[in-house]
């Protein structure tokens, strides 16, 4: 069993420490809990590492940190760019810290400079401080919104968004090389510091990020005008959005901010949810009660690395809060920029508005209402911080906003990655707007229901872990593929797009065209009804994901379009 003498090794080799040896030691007996953390590497995957914290092969340790900056430190000299550097930051998670300083110091020892963040910060400042201070790459130290037993390592590169083609693949190939971890180096953080290899990041790429979040505010005199009458909850959720947050929504002149006390200080234990993520009606319970202590009208949470946004508003009929999709929230503020742009003669003539497959099709009669370009990417926000590289380096448009589904957007070109920070002030400042015009964040929802359509998405999730659930997700995936569904239910399948080859089929025609994207694993079903379904295993965690959008001609009968779709995919899944 190849998973027992990796396990043994662990435990007899010198370079381990005592500590690691102890927390294996205890394991002995348990051979199902040994066999997942020693029957494979923790998998560096297309955007860096994500896993549960712990001693093995298949975890997040000071060993697997080390190993996949080897491999990152190998393709940058390979580059020739070590003399540029490498920004780290980090958020609030458990061992983010010494994770941060195993990859400098690592970097360091490849003869690598290494700018880290003093304490925690935004994964989207990271982004930003990339480009600021002329990196030719980026770490962030976090697991995102996934549980508090995780952590990972994101890696950007030298246009601040997150690696994409060929820079993941030649990186994953280098960390693959690293297969010994005395082919590991490190030095001693005291030497890199004395030598000027480790500096610490000054608090002017702070100050120089938040000038940069305020200068996308379009109406900062309104702001002032209603800073006195809108209240605004937010809760940090123990993460690294408290500081900026609270920085920015001050500068731009709010008053009444209230922050959830037993939320606010960082805690990497998470104490108060167990699960640290916005799009989790759970963890916005204290926040819901502050706000109905305040009578707030809207109510914020960010994730731990502050790049994801959930919201909830106050709806002035019912009396209630109404939660808001990472599409809603989105939209609400593409709407407004391009509005409030266009009113300004600011909206430029060769704009675009970029949004991942997943994302929702509302964003299609938005983009025709205001004349600028709709262009698609695959899942994830790198694809949208490599359009605003492409855009600058081909002429071709000008970016005006981008957003995904799962609560990430971004209004300007400062950074390359989604950005809560940003989400948050352009969100307040929509509210304040509703507020001048007597109106709430879901009036202004229900208006653009009524001039676009009801659209409505939905996600589900199904977690398989180990060995067994990788396989049946990739069987899952396979069937998919090999014998497509004619129809969801109700809704009749009209063209298949298989990502992983390139292709989509219409089929009643059997013509056959190019997605136009790069390769990767996801099927997606346009059906009629004006519906879409599509399945894409999750890079970063066990799961299979399958997402779903209908439009309706009201919110009652979206609603029950989107059970229907929902439980005839699920039906098939299982």
């Amino acid at each position: 069993m190849e998973y027992r003498k990796q396990y043994e090794a662990w435990l007899a080799d010198k370079y381990f420490d005592q500590d690691t040896k102890a927390e294996l030691r205890v394991l002995e007996g348990n051979e199902k809990e040994i066999e997942d953390r020693f029957y494979k590497e923790l998998e560096f995957g297309t955007g860096g590492l994500r896993g549960v914290i712990g001693a093995g092969t298949n975890r997040m340790n000071i060993y697997t940190v080390r190993k996949a900056t080897q491999g990152l430190a190998n393709y940058i000299k390979a580059c020739k760019g070590q003399e540029k550097g490498v920004a780290i930051a980090y958020d609030s998670r458990k061992m983010s810290p010494e994770f941060a300083d195993e990859a400098a110091l690592c970097l360091n020892a490849n003869g690598i400079r290494a700018y880290v963040f003093p304490s925690l910060r935004p994964t989207p400042e990271l982004s930003f401080a990339v480009r600021e201070l002329n990196c030719i790459a980026g770490i962030v130290i976090t697991a995102s919104h996934n549980p508090r037993e995780y952590n990972g390592y994101k890696v950007y590169w030298e246009d601040g968004a997150q690696i994409t083609p060929p820079h993941d693949k030649n990186i994953l190939a280098e960390v693959a090389k690293v297969t010994n971890y005395s082919d590991v180096y490190t030095m001693d953080k005291d030497k890199a510091v004395e030598s000027g290899m480790y500096q610490v990041i000054s608090s002017e790429i702070d100050d120089k990020y938040m000038e940069e979040l305020k200068k996308q505010s379009i109406h900062p005199e309104m702001i002032r005008e209603m800073s006195k009458d809108i209240k605004i909850v937010y809760t940090p959720l123990h993460g690294t959005g408290n500081l900026p947050v609270r920085r920015v929504l001050k500068e731009l002149g709010f008053e009444n901010v209230y922050v959830v006390k037993e939320q606010e200080q960082p805690d990497g234990s998470f104490p108060t949810v167990s699960y640290p993520n916005p799009e989790d009606a759970k963890a916005f319970e204290l926040a819901l009660q502050l706000a109905r202590e305040k009578d707030a009208d809207i109510v914020l949470a960010t994730d731990p690395d502050a790049d994801r946004l959930g919201v909830y508003c106050k709806d002035n009929k019912s009396g209630e809060y109404v939660s808001f999709t990472g599409n809603m929230s989105g939209m609400l503020i593409a709407e407004y920029i391009l509005r409030e742009k266009k009113k300004t003669g600011t909206l430029p003539k060769n704009g675009a508005l970029v949004k991942t497959i997943v994302t929702t099709n509302m964003a299609d009669p938005i983009a025709e209402e205001y004349q600028v370009k709709l262009i698609e990417v695959l899942t994830g926000f790198k694809y949208i911080g490599e359009q605003i590289r492409l855009f600058q380096e081909q002429g071709t448009y000008e970016y005006v906003f981008g957003l995904e589904e799962s609560y990430g957007c971004l209004a300007g070109t400062y950074a390359r990655d989604k950005d809560a920070c940003v989400a948050v002030m352009m969100l307040c400042e929509v509210a304040a707007y509703c507020k001048s015009k007597g109106k709430t964040l879901w009036d202004e929802m229900i208006a653009m229901y009524e001039k676009y359509g009801y659209y409505k998405e939905g996600l589900s999730t199904i977690t398989l872990k180990g060995i067994d659930g990788a396989e049946q997700i990739q069987k899952i995936m396979d069937d998919l593929r090999k014998n497509p569904p004619k129809n969801f239910g109700c809704f009749s399948v009209k063209v298949v797009r298989d990502y992983q080859k390139g292709k989509c089929v219409n089929v009643e025609t059997r013509e056959e065209y190019d997605t136009k994207l790069p390769a990767s694993n996801v099927m997606y079903f346009e059906l009629d009804k004006n519906a879409w379904c599509c399945a894409r295993p999750s890079g970063t965690e066990p799961k299979i994901k399958f997402y779903m959008g209908v439009k309706g001609e009201s919110l009652e009968e979206a609603d029950r379009l989107l059970m229907e779709l929902t439980e005839a995919l699920l039906t098939l899944a299982n």
